[in-house]
């Protein structure tokens, strides 16, 4: 009779504490501000302030809600907000409202006058210029579509630490080939390494006398560390925008992104200098094949120059491997090509029954020992 009554006293025991665990679990700390509906009378409910209509409950419902509380909300946890970026782009006098809204409406009341374009829109003939509809776009809207496209590729994250800027200056990159063709580059489209291997023609409107430097770099194709870049291109104290009257600090290498690696992006930027620079500490030999020396930080080389020049025109575009790639790395680079390619592991086979069954004809396929290739299904 004794082992049944201690065997009870042991699981009331071990029930016992399971309780007490359960119950320090659940235990709350106490709120760190006020409730909702804290301040109301509960054991009193009837002597309460009747909203008699819904419209009257929805406005006090609006007021409530728009008060600060000092939890988070659904939305606040699901989206927090963004940490303020630092904005390092160019100044800009912003045209005013009202004189933006009665150009608008000059144009239109041009328009309605124009009997012309009212009889081609009739009819369905009107032709719309769309270099000047894309020359209004770069001035107007155009800047602020290009940051949303650079920061959504993560230009800004990867080459300026988070800080941002707006591109106001255009910046047109076309390559030239051999059939007189020209690949553009605007932000984001896909340029083959064989159509990037020379140095491209670059273009943007400048003032007289203004100073500019013009950077290519690679975010995406170091070797060793992947928070560091490689510089493809330097040239600086432009004059205008002349390029070839600028003194090239790092001369044009293309682009060789390795075998596996998937699509690289390459950026073009432009920064307008307030004054000429002096950049003897970034010069590389002539000709530099040497990936060590071509080793590069945007963030490090903006914050040097930070006080004389300023990021105004930015240009990129995705580039992949093809065929051109190896005779970069082994004429100009003199280095094997580095391939990073999945290996797959070989194909698993259960142990092999002596007696299979409900198994495929050629179920003894699987187990031969010759590397000759066997067919069926399995």
């Amino acid at each position: 009779m004794a082992a049944p009554l201690l065997s009870a006293g042991l699981c009331g025991v071990r029930v016992g504490r399971a309780f007490g665990t359960a119950a320090a679990l659940c235990k709350r700390a106490a709120p760190l501000g006020p409730m909702p509906n804290e301040d109301i009378d509960v054991s009193n409910l009837e002597a309460l302030e009747k909203y008699r209509s819904f419209t009257r409950y929805f406005k006090l419902a609006e007021k409530e809600s728009r008060k600060p509380c000092w939890w988070k909300t659904y939305r606040q946890h699901t989206n927090p907000q963004p940490e303020p970026k630092t904005d390092i782009s160019l100044p800009r006098d912003k045209l005013p409202r009202a004189k933006e809204i009665k150009e608008r409406k000059m144009i239109l009341r041009e328009n309605r006058q124009n009997a012309e374009m009212e009889r081609t829109a009739r009819l369905r003939t009107v032709l719309i210029p769309l270099d000047e509809v894309r020359a209004e776009w770069e001035k107007t809207s155009g800047p602020f579509h290009k940051q949303r496209v650079a920061e959504h590729c993560g230009i800004f994250r990867d080459l300026f630490k988070g800080a941002t800027f707006t591109p106001w200056v255009t910046l047109r990159v076309e390559y030239s080939q051999e059939d007189e063709h020209l690949v553009p580059v605007y932000y984001g489209n896909m340029v083959t390494p064989s159509e990037a291997s020379s140095p491209p023609a670059v273009s943007y409107e400048a003032d007289k006398g203004s100073l500019w430097t013009l950077l290519l770099t690679n975010p995406d194709g170091h070797l060793r560390d992947t928070d560091s870049e490689y510089l493809h291109w330097l040239v600086t104290n432009i004059p205008g925008n002349n390029i070839k009257s600028g003194k090239e600090i790092c001369h044009y290498l293309p682009p060789f992104p390795a075998m596996g690696t998937g699509y690289h992006r390459f950026v073009f930027l432009l920064f307008k200098q307030d004054c000429p620079i002096d950049f003897s500490e970034d010069v590389r030999p002539t000709p530099c094949h040497s990936l060590k020396m071509r080793t590069f930080s945007t963030f490090d080389f903006y914050r040097k120059h930070e006080d004389a020049m300023t990021p105004a025109g930015l240009a990129f575009f995705q580039c992949q491997w093809d065929s051109s790639v190896t005779w970069v790395f082994h004429q100009l680079l003199n280095m094997r090509e580095p391939v990073f390619e999945f290996v797959r592991p070989p194909v698993y086979h259960p142990p092999q029954l002596k007696f299979p069954r409900h198994q495929p004809l050629r179920y003894l396929d699987r187990y031969r020992d010759t590397k000759e290739p066997t067919y069926g299904i399995y």
